[in-house]
């Protein structure tokens, strides 16, 4: 929105209306702007390090793996009796 545009104030019905009439496969336009709604300046309802921005995350083939076996491990160690909370394996 350019500072010349006026801010039209929708309502509900009417934001409900247009998101229904929307075609959600329309590819998006070249000058589109992702929204934040911090952009005006006003605090987040919840701050960044609670809460931080959606991001995609690329995690190597390696890590899955590696954690379901140490949960595996750890489940196993419960099942026969043992406690492991502190890295010494005891009896419970």
């Amino acid at each position: 929105m350019t500072p010349e545009e006026p801010i039209v104030e929708l309502t509900d019905d009417e934001l409900a209306e247009l998101a229904l009439a929307a075609d959600p496969s329309a590819p998006l336009p070249a000058d589109a702007v992702a929204y934040d709604p911090n952009a005006d300046g006003l605090p987040a309802l919840m701050p960044e390090w609670y809460m931080g921005r959606v991001t995609a995350v690329h995690a190597s083939r390696w890590r899955r793996p590696v954690i379901l076996a140490v949960v595996v491990a750890f489940l196993m160690i419960d099942a026969a009796g043992l406690c492991g909370t502190y890295g010494i394996i005891s009896w419970a």
